[in-house]
């Protein structure tokens, strides 16, 4: 694999940028967001703890401060329907009371009632058992491009991967896939970003509306027609006689088909955008696949899909030698944390071999990411079908174009060209 580093030209340009006001908010320039690391490193070198003026919240980029934000802040960080109306927004209270049954935004006794009644549904056991499945699904997905020598990674692989996944794991038609991804990424670009977009607010609703009616269906139908899947688990998973309701179950679904598509196509992108960078090191993994487990791991830490999430100081509390005074908002910059000098070893280097990875790409604590299991087992899938069918790929000249998600990090298009096989059979 190969493709040409980024000129020195565009690297001083990034450089150069990221030396102006700090703050998370320059990840709205193309260029730092192409390149957030140098904005990073000088936020966690300078001000760890940093107020951020046009965010009005803390920023913290240390490792250390990172993994104490995700444990023991607060992540009720919804706004209530009166601070929407506040801020002018009574528009966006439909999708407020939508967040607010999200596992990602509760907190104490409730959050670990839902967790603990998920769990029963969304077992590690039910996740391997798609092994095989999964390996079906990237081989079929690989046949019909492999012919033609040439792919966009994201649109015809890193995307309906997961997507046809999720909807075979939630146990509804899979022929509906594509709109599942649609409705995810557009839940995903409201999620992953803090600037609010007046002129997507009317499409989110709509797809929160839409989403929401589907999954009722989706329901309603399990109770007449049950099907094996994660909806029917849910439905019947029972702790000490509690059960989940409708509305837990719909709201569980959902930010499991966001989290389990985004998190996983932008891990597909991410990494082979970085192996193709890092030609070296494709060759070193794709002569000991074995080495893959290891790999997703650190290509989860060096180009992590979840770059940052918020959350609110509970008390006043003394971070980094600053104030941080009750109900501030404070952003963990995971993407920041897991180029922590400190933590990890020459830290923007892949190393597939690096030993005490505990990044901190899918969360730390209680909050970790619920499909956390799934995305790495589609993830060391993908990988390991793309490293054995594609012989020499290599990316298309041209710009590579990041999604304008500031907090879910992935790309819009990856084109490839690869050699054409002589028998294009796949390889389990």
């Amino acid at each position: 694999m190969s493709l040409p580093v980024p000129t020195s030209s565009q690297e001083e340009s990034a450089a150069k940028k990221s030396q102006s006001v700090m703050s998370l908010y320059q990840l709205l320039d193309p260029e730092v967001l192409a390149n957030p690391y140098p904005l990073y490193r000088r936020l966690r070198t300078e001000d760890p703890v940093h107020w951020d003026p046009f965010l009005h919240a803390w920023v913290v980029t240390r490792y250390s401060d990172v993994v104490n934000v995700l444990q023991n802040f607060s992540a009720l960080r919804t706004p209530t329907p009166e601070q929407l109306k506040a801020m002018g927004l009574e528009q966006m209270i439909p999708i407020a009371q939508l967040m607010v049954r999200l596992m990602l935004f509760m907190e104490g006794a409730g959050h670990t009632r839902l967790r603990g009644l998920c769990s029963q549904a969304f077992t590690p056991v039910r996740v391997e058992a798609l092994r095989v499945h999964i390996q079906d699904i990237a081989n079929r997905l690989l046949d019909e491009v492999t012919p033609r020598g040439e792919m966009e990674l994201i649109s015809d692989f890193a995307a309906p991967l997961p997507a046809i996944v999720t909807a075979e794991l939630l146990g509804v038609p899979t022929s509906d896939h594509r709109q599942l991804k649609q409705w995810s990424a557009d839940l995903a670009e409201m999620l992953g970003n803090f600037q609010h977009n007046p002129d997507r607010s009317e499409r989110v609703l709509k797809t929160a509306a839409e989403m929401t009616a589907y999954f009722q269906d989706a329901i309603r139908e399990q109770r007449v027609r049950p099907r094996e899947g994660l909806l029917h688990a849910l439905l019947a998973a029972e702790v000490g006689g509690d059960r989940l309701s409708d509305d837990e179950v719909t709201a569980s679904i959902i930010v499991t088909m966001v989290g389990g598509q985004e998190t996983t196509m932008n891990l597909i992108g991410n990494g082979m955008l970085s192996l193709l960078r890092n030609p070296d090191v494709a060759a070193d993994l794709r002569n000991d696949l074995s080495l893959i487990p290891s790999a997703v791991e650190e290509l989860l830490r060096y180009e992590s899909p979840s770059q940052h999430t918020a959350r609110l100081a509970q008390d006043d509390i003394e971070l980094g030698g600053k104030l941080i005074r009750k109900r501030q908002a404070v952003y963990a910059v995971m993407g920041a944390a897991n180029r922590d000098p400190e933590r990890f070893p020459d830290p923007d280097r892949i190393d597939i071999r690096r030993k005490d990875n505990r990044h901190v790409a899918f969360g730390f604590g209680a909050h970790f990411c619920f499909g956390a299991p799934l995305a790495r087992l589609e993830a060391q899938v993908a990988f390991a079908v793309l490293l054995r069918r594609l012989q020499n790929p290599q990316l298309k000249p041209g710009p590579v174009s990041w999604r304008n998600n500031l907090g879910l990090r992935g790309l819009n298009a990856l084109p490839l060209s690869f050699s054409k096989p002589a028998d294009s059979k796949p390889a389990n």
